[in-house]
């Protein structure tokens, strides 16, 4: 019977180190945006190329990975599947980008729908403006959270010591040097935002441009997204309060919708 038991405690054993090696590529692919070879998965994991390989190889024959190139790999057409089921299954995503478009077409700014993973900010939507202005931060880029105002709002229903604990693990200094990294700061600045249901943010993580962002909050209070106009330092002051009405109707539109 004992060895049955650990047996089985190994086996177990092994298929989750199995499951965190595809993670591990995944998100390896995931951070980069761009296909990689499998060496270049394994130096930036720091696992044995020869684990790496295997892995690859079993995705591959799954979907989970698709071929880019002669060497280099990509996300398979199975997460797909996977990605368009959980976002059909969002009530508030379909709100969301409905209140998305309105709310660009009533202001002609760039608008975003954003969410959190794990420690980083995800462009979940995104709705470009009619100007000359544009931005880097397409739909999918993944950012830290103490990058971006929408960032901050997403952890600002958390209590104290979880938010403090995540923003200590995840925050990073940003291209501009703006960017607060203190995870206490952090923590106070992202509860009183969330509270006032408004986040501003300038240059913090890329030089001239600014974002205003309000909390799309779930039956529970809880920030399950943010709904944001990202423009130029410029435009935010000679527009600021018009636009900042605008954010906050929009967040309160779909919040009424998902019955908030």
């Amino acid at each position: 019977m004992e060895n049955a038991i650990s047996l089985e405690a190994g086996s177990a054993r092994q298929r989750q180190t199995g499951l965190d090696r595809t993670l591990q590529v995944l998100d390896a692919l995931t951070e980069r945006q761009q296909p990689m070879s499998a060496y270049q998965i394994a130096t930036s994991l720091g696992a044995p190329t020869s684990t790496i390989y295997r892995t690859v190889e079993e995705m591959l024959s799954r979907g989970l990975l698709s071929r880019a190139g002669e060497k280099e790999l990509w996300l398979g057409p199975r997460l797909m599947r996977y990605g368009l089921l959980y976002r059909t299954k969002l009530d508030f995503f379909a709100e969301a980008r409905k209140e998305m478009e309105q709310l660009r077409q009533r202001t002609g700014e760039t608008v975003q729908v954003c969410g959190r993973d794990e420690g980083m900010m995800v462009v979940l939507a995104m709705a470009e403006g009619e100007g000359h202005f544009r931005v880097t931060s397409n739909v999918g880029t993944r950012v830290p959270l103490n990058w971006t105002a929408s960032g901050k709002l997403l952890l600002g229903h958390l209590n104290e010591a979880e938010a403090r604990r995540l923003f200590a693990a995840h925050a990073q200094p940003s291209p501009t040097g703006r960017a607060e990294t203190d995870p206490a700061l952090l923590t106070r600045q992202a509860r009183a935002d969330f509270a006032a249901g408004l986040s501003i943010q300038r240059s913090d993580s890329e030089y001239s441009v600014a974002c205003i962002a309000a909390p799309i909050r779930d039956r529970d209070g809880a920030c399950r997204a943010t709904i944001s106009i990202v423009l130029s330092e410029k435009q935010i002051d000679e527009k600021g309060p018009h636009l900042i009405a605008a954010v906050r109707e929009a967040a309160a539109a779909v919040e009424a919708r998902i019955g908030h």
